[in-house]
């Protein structure tokens, strides 16, 4: 069993943030859910894959930051999403850097100011 079985991004705005993720990672959400008076915008899962479900989440307990727990994004062309998020606003925080003998990462702000990274294999 992995360890981490769910993440909620928080946000302030989850319109915005469900246009930037749309528009930086291509990312389709369904309808909105309401839990506990918060807003979710759950991310694209599948049962059986590698990964944790995910969701944006909007509500009172959620207050974006740089400063807490990073969540890594896979991504195919690192380039390609640094590109689009920096058009869409994004601030790179930590550049591309190898890692291993084919991957990727870097650290972006969101467009809710949360600091998020993607890597690439």
């Amino acid at each position: 069993m992995n360890l981490i079985a769910h993440v909620e991004i928080p946000v302030t705005d989850l319109e915005r943030a469900m246009r930037f993720y749309n528009a930086v990672f291509g990312v389709s959400f369904g309808d909105v859910a309401s839990i506990h008076d918060n807003k979710m915008a759950y991310f694209p899962f599948e049962e059986g894959k590698d990964g944790a479900s995910g969701a944006l989440a909007q509500g009172d307990v959620y207050v974006p930051t740089r400063d807490g727990a990073i969540v890594y994004l896979s991504v195919e062309d690192i380039d390609a999403v640094l590109a689009k998020a920096v058009e869409h606003g994004s601030e790179i925080l930590f550049a591309k850097t190898p890692v291993g003998k084919s991957g990727f990462v870097a650290e972006i702000t969101d467009s809710e100011g949360n600091r998020i990274a993607v890597q690439s294999i």
